[in-house]
Formats: C-alpha cells, structure tokens, sequence
C-alpha cells in the first residue's frame, strides 16, 4: 500500500508508530540542516521532519509544491505544536521517501487565500479543487446528499432513475437537443426535470419516488443558474398539500439537523402568494427581518382587496406622486442620521439599470420628534409624519419612498429592502428561517400572444375549489384588455414554493391526474387536440388506467448547499461547474465536431 494513514489521521496517541504517509507536498522549509514539508491529502495536513541524514537525498532530489510524496518513519510529538490544525501535536519523523510524481509550478497558490483569480481557477479546476476550502464545500454537498437519502429512505421512498433521452415538449426554459444517428433529422431533449416521468411512476404503483438527478435548461446563466443542475426530485401517491408540507418540512429540517448541528424545531411559517408580494414585493420572501412594503398608492386591479393610503401623497402637487401608478415606502430602522452623502448614493443605486428607477424620495424620523424630508416644498411635517406612521417607522428610522410603475416600482423596492437588510447586517449567513409560499395564481397571462401560460407548469393542479370554475369555462381571452376580469385569472395552483432566507429551495404542487382536467388546461395553454397528443399522448393515455391522486416537490440540491454554506454561487459547490457564458473553460468545451459526425447524422451546419 502507498500509505498506512492519512494526512489528517494521526494524533498524540500515534507517537512511536511507523508509518506511511502519501500525498502533496504543500510547503517546504529548510532550516539549516533540517528541513520541514507540509504534506496534505484530502483528510488533512501532516507535518514531515527530514533530519540531516537525509538532506542530502533532497538536495539531490529538491521537493516542489504539489509534488506527490511518500514518506514513511515513526510518529513524534512536536516541540511546536500547531494548535490550528487537527495534527498539530506531532509530526513524521521521516526515515525513507519516494517522490512519486513530480509538478511543475501551479499557475496559482494551493491554499484558501489564493493568488488565482476565478477565470485562472476555473481552467485549472482540478487544481483549485485541492484546495481546503473547496473541499469543504464538496464535503457540505456530500452531507447534504446523504442526509437526503437517509431521510427518504426512513420515509419508504425508493430511488429510481429516468432517462435523459427524452421527447422534446418546449414549454418554459429552452431544451438542449441531441440529434439521433439511427432517426435522421430527429431529436432527444434533455430533460428539464424528471415531470413527466415521476407522475408516470405514480400510475405504474411506487407510491414514494425520489432521484438525486441531473436537469437541463438552455437559458442565460448568473450567480445561482447554470446550464446543468442538480433536484431533489420527490413525488407521492395518495396525497394531499398537507402530506405533501409535512414530509419535506421534515426532510428539510433533518438536513439541518445532520449536515449543520441546527435543531430547527419552530413550525414553517406559511405565507400566501398575494401577501409575500404585498408585504415584500417578490414571491420568495426573506424573513429574516421586517422592514415591510407599505403601498401607499396601488392600482386597484393588482390587489383589489388590499387597502391603499393614496390619500397620504396624492393632492400635493408633487407630481412624481401623483401621476405614479404605484408609491411604496420601506422604514428602515435606526437610519434617521443618514447623510446627504449616504442618500445621494441611495438615491444612484436606485438609479443603476439594474433597478431602472429615477430617484428616492426619503423622510428622516429624526429622534426629536421632527420629520425632514427631500419633498419638504410639498408635504407639511403633519403629513410626512402621517405616512411615516403608516409605514410602521419610529423615532430615528428613515423612511425610503419609490414611485413609478408598478411592476418596476415593486421590484425596485423588494431589490432595496434586501439592500438596506444587507448593508445593516440584518441577513445573517448563520441564521436560517424557512416559508412555505402557497395559493399562486395558475396562470399567467402573455401580453404578447394574448393567451395564457402556467406560472408553474402545464401539469399542476388548481386548488379543489377551483377546478369546476376551470372545466365549465372557456379559456379563451376575447378582450386582452379585460383579461383580469376572465374567470381563469382568479383561479389559485395547488402549488406550494419552500423559501429559506429569500431564495426559493423547492417547488412543486398537487398534480393533475384526471385526463379531462389535463386536456382542459392544455387547451387553457393554446393546444389544440392534435398538439395535446403530439406532445403528451403518453401521459393522457397513462391516465385512462387508474391514475392515483398525487403531487411532489423538487428541490435545487446546488442552491440549497449554497445557502447552508454561506455564499452567494451555486458554482462554488459544483465540482466542474460552467462559467457565465455557459462554458466549460478546462475542456474548452462546448466546442466544434468533425465534419464526419455531422455526416453520420445527416445535418448540414448553416451559421449564416
């Protein structure tokens, strides 16, 4: 054998042992006639003593960093032990050793303060992959994997695994296409998710399906996306929303109690979809901390049931208000004393194009009890205080105000709740709180083509109330401007979205499995009978033969091991992640094919 022990194995008890270490050679140090090398191995870091007998082989025979040694001697406590590493009381005191492969210099330091930038890092991945830090994060992705398996298989689920050669059905995301050889100009899709399949696993009998599976999506890539991902992909027969709840809460929760030593033993809190828009602008609220949407103008079709105050801004001839289809303001605790300098540059961040507003208005609660405002020309310190109060700020808060459209407006206040959380330490990396968003909308209406599309997919469920309001009505739009006034847009999904600290972890609903309530909502999509069967005749036909009641979730295994641990890239817990363009910089990769293979699949390439 190469090695009797790892380089994070031996510990005071070791002491007189031989034994035989194998791995890199982090650091050397000569010190006269001794000479000291950190080796490291994925377990850890072991410290090696060449003594002056054996200088002379490595002034023969010089070690380099990321060399691959082997060393063997006896094990001996250290004079000066390092109480940072779980080693650091003894030492190798090194008897023989073999140089078992050589390096040449890396292009960057193997160490967690590295040298290398993340274009440097990503070509040679293989190298930044030794290094501590990354490893921890693999280490993070393979307790997660596990704690997930050992909780599902407590639960009875049973792993199963689906193709990837799949029938293209573009609907969402954009597929990625592979050309078959053997069926001339036709195609596989590589799957986006497992759906279809799971819900045929539910008519075939295993009640309690789950994969750890590979998912697929052509679309433009940033921090928490990349081309190729990860889901934990579950699905139940026999179930309700609550069954559905109850089980991932629990699976969630065990995670966190295997992979993080945290006891999270509060109940979900649960949230409508309307209020998590309402109260915080967007559908994957963070929690964490308050600083809530006060709407103080609205239209009135968006939330007709909500209150608004336009009372507060409206009539004062300020006009930024009072031609604004929507006014928000956010109180932010203990921010009275901003600067002029600090607003300013509030004021510019809202401004990026990112956020595409045109400025902030702010009103200062300054701690005496006065107000002062940068609309001051236009509202009484007796009305700034009135819309102050309505935003739940007190004394020594500031209260930030938007205004303009109103999707734009919603968005750029929920961007700058989370800014303003951010820059007052409020969304902590350690501290975790977990939602439930239910009763989505299941529809959504395009503009452009004047027809409906699902928010979630094509193959969830509206709530039980809802499904006579969506058989008995026809869901074409005559009117586009009348669409909100359609039955179809109030019906709610049997859908439901887990939120941990304003990311969305996991998604899924209560499927459709009766066919006529599965054609209705193809039809509701714009397909017509001969498009249904072209694209989901397996599944209509699979639903003919006594399919269960069902639903599942899927969670995003990358981005749940992003939060856990504490960053903002999925990238960071991918082994060989892609860049932002989508592109594998160590394989170079994707790349062109030979001419031949594009004969045997009989496709001509046209790049015009």
């Amino acid at each position: 054998m190469f090695r009797t022990h790892t380089c994070g194995e031996l510990r005071i008890a070791d002491v007189n042992k031989e034994v035989t270490l194998a791995g890199w050679v982090q650091t050397v140090r000569k010190f006269g006639s001794i000479t000291f090398v950190d080796l490291r191995d994925r377990y850890g870091i072991t410290q090696l003593l060449f003594s002056e007998s054996l200088n002379a082989q490595l002034d023969e025979h010089p070690l380099g960093r990321e060399f691959v040694l082997q060393a063997t001697g006896k094990v001996n406590e250290r004079s000066n032990k390092n109480k940072n590493i779980p080693t650091g009381d003894v030492e190798l005191l090194v008897e023989s050793f073999t140089i078992l492969n050589k390096s040449i210099t890396p292009p960057f330091t193997i160490q967690d303060d590295t040298d290398g930038g993340d274009d440097l890092r990503m070509k040679y991945r293989f190298l930044d992959l030794r290094r501590n830090m990354v490893k921890k994060n693999l280490e993070l992705r393979y307790a997660v994997n596990r704690a997930t398996r050992d909780y599902l298989h407590q639960q009875n689920f049973m792993d199963i695994e689906t193709p990837f050669l799949i029938k293209s059905t573009p609907e969402g995301a954009r597929d990625f296409v592979v050309p078959s050889r053997m069926n001339p100009g036709e195609f596989y899709a590589l799957p986006q998710s497992p759906q279809t399949f799971k819900q045929l696993l539910m008519v075939s009998g295993y009640d309690r399906y789950y994969q750890i599976v590979k998912c697929f999506r052509d679309e433009d890539l940033r921090a928490d996306r990349q081309p190729e991902f990860t889901q934990i992909d579950c699905e139940m027969a026999f179930v309700q929303q609550e069954d559905v709840l109850g089980m991932f809460e629990g699976l969630i929760k065990y995670v966190f109690k295997a992979v993080k030593g945290i006891d999270y033993n509060e109940p979900v809190e649960r949230m409508s979809w309307q209020e998590a828009m309402w109260q915080y602008g967007n559908d994957k609220p963070d929690i964490r901390f308050g600083m809530k949407l006060l709407n103080i103008k609205y239209p009135k079709h968006v939330f007709a049931d909500k209150e608004v105050h336009a009372h507060l801004v409206d009539g004062a001839g300020f006009q930024v208000f009072d031609g604004a289809e929507t006014v928000i303001a956010i109180a932010v605790p203990g921010c009275s004393e901003y600067t002029r300098k600090q607003t300013d540059e509030l004021t510019e961040w809202v401004k990026r194009p990112q956020i595409g507003m045109k400025g902030l208005v702010f009103i200062k609660c300054n701690a005496d009890g006065t107000y002062k405002s940068s609309v001051d020309k236009f509202y009484s310190e007796e009305r700034l205080k009135a819309i102050a109060d309505a935003a739940g700020a007190k004394a020594g808060d500031l209260v930030l105000i938007l205004a303009g459209a109103e999707e734009r407006t919603r968005k750029a206040a929920s961007e700058l709740r989370l800014e303003m959380g951010k820059r007052l330490s409020l969304r902590k990396n350690d501290e975790f709180k977990l939602l439930w968003v239910l009763d989505f909308p299941l529809f959504e209406y395009a503009e452009e083509e004047n027809r409906w599309v699902a928010r979630h997919h094509p193959f969830t469920s509206p709530k039980p109330s809802d499904i006579d309001t969506m058989i008995n009505n026809n869901p074409v739009i005559e009117n586009a401007a009348e669409y909100l006034k359609h039955p179809y847009a109030g019906i709610k999904a049997n859908a439901y979205d887990m939120v941990l600290n304003g990311n969305e972890i996991g998604g899924g609903s209560i499927r459709i499995y009766q066919k006529e309530l599965q054609q209705k909502m193809f039809e509701a999509l714009g397909m017509d009978e001969q498009e249904q069967q072209h694209k989901f005749g397996f599944l209509l036909g699979a639903f003919e033969y006594g399919a269960p009641p069902h639903g599942g979730i899927a969670f995003g295994l990358d981005r749940l091991c992003s939060i856990l641990g504490g960053s903002e890239s999925i990238r960071d817990f991918i082994a060989f992640p892609k860049n932002n363009s989508g592109r594998d910089v160590m394989l170079d990769a994707p790349s062109a094919i030979d001419e031949k293979q594009f004969t045997e699949l009989q496709i001509k390439l046209d790049l015009k």
